[in-house]
């Protein structure tokens, strides 16, 4: 039995609002769920789980239409997927009166359900979301029935406000595979066992890291997976080293440089560190001209030389201010406002 396991895959969000990219980005999250259907068609899936927020938010129906065209496009494939606390089943929701394609199976309840496919001997558990927020850790009480089947659970949450999940309770549970969802990042809750698929194309800038879905296969009493990446793009923390010989332009080449080589499809926020020229501003803005920067931090600090500042200003403010701080090693804190009150006493003075 092979599987593909997915999850988050937020169907109508619109990533990085206000920045030129974000309507491609809305367009890709739609592109790559196509292309993982396609895959799961290709890779002769016998199922395709889906662990919630299949949409950003309640869907439309014209989309939930164009999401039955792709499963039906699957037929041997069957299609089993639960609400997460962004597409959350109420009672007017388009979810609930949609006639969906014979391969789709929908567990939108509250109440865990099973659907059982005894021609591929498994059976897959779950529950939906009723509303945007469940604290109780609904999962942990969950076993399934005794059989020889092969026992999934798709459940979708991971913190506080979204269904906690307790590892122990799980590991204890009697499932072979539980197919995770909400945590944006694929990771493993219980080594080859309870995995999240992460989302497949990152929504916010802190879905670091390569975006895919997980694909499975258990045969003869063995579970093997596999990460697949299909996200076009990543977001990715660039730190960009600053020296007292930098300027705007300067730093601007060598932060071209670094994006070329890190790749032009990825989604950058930059970090400047180190020591600059004291008094000196870099143009931000002018930074962000190449690629696509979705933020730029300068975190540098200015290059005081302070044993000649010392002499240069001895018996003067900035002289005593300087040795006041020398008494004793300086703590980090101690360190900032050094620099800070440098820099602000300096501004003040008039070169001859």
């Amino acid at each position: 039995m092979r599987f593909i396991h997915m999850a988050d895959v937020h169907l109508g969000a619109s990533p990085d609002a206000g920045y030129p990219w974000s309507g491609t980005r809305k367009n890709e999250i739609w592109e790559t769920f196509r292309t993982i259907i396609r895959d799961a068609g290709e890779e002769k899936a016998d199922l395709l789980l889906i662990a919630g927020d299949l949409f950003h938010r309640q869907p439309e129906p014209e989309e939930l239409k164009e999401v039955n065209y792709l499963f039906a496009s699957i037929p041997n494939t069957r299609v089993v997927l639960i609400a997460g606390n962004h597409d959350y089943i109420q009672p007017s929701s388009p979810y609930l009166n949609f006639e969906w394609a014979p391969n789709v199976a929908c567990l939108f309840s509250r109440k865990c359900e099973c659907v059982r496919f005894p021609e591929i001997q498994t059976e897959v558990y779950g529950l939906s979301y009723d509303r945007q927020e469940i604290t109780e850790p609904l999962y942990d009480s969950l076993h399934p029935v005794k059989s020889r089947a092969f026992h999934i659970l798709l459940a979708h949450g991971g913190d506080s406000r979204h269904i906690p999940l307790g590892r122990e309770q799980l590991q204890k549970s009697g499932f072979d595979y539980i197919a995770l969802g909400h945590i944006h990042k694929p990771g493993a809750l219980i080594r080859d066992k309870a995995l999240f698929a992460g989302a497949p194309e990152p929504i916010d800038c802190g879905d670091t890291g390569p975006h895919g879905y997980i694909l499975g296969e258990y045969r003869k009493g063995h579970l093997t997976t596999e990460f697949v990446i299909r996200g076009k793009r990543e977001y990715r923390n660039l730190e960009l080293p600053v020296t007292e010989d930098d300027t705007t332009f300067s730093l601007r080449d060598r932060l071209e440089k670094r994006i070329e080589k890190e790749g032009w499809e990825h989604i950058y926020r930059v970090v400047l560190t180190g020591s600059r020229q004291p008094g000196l501003r870099f143009d931000l803005q002018r930074l962000r001209e190449y690629g696509m920067v979705l933020d730029i931090e300068d975190r540098t600090s200015p290059a005081f030389h302070l044993d000649e500042l010392r002499r240069k200003y001895e018996g003067q403010l900035i002289g005593y201010y300087i040795e006041s701080f020398e008494e004793h090693e300086r703590s980090e804190t101690e360190e900032k406002a050094l620099r800070y009150g440098l820099e602000a006493l300096l501004g003040t003075v008039q070169e001859d």
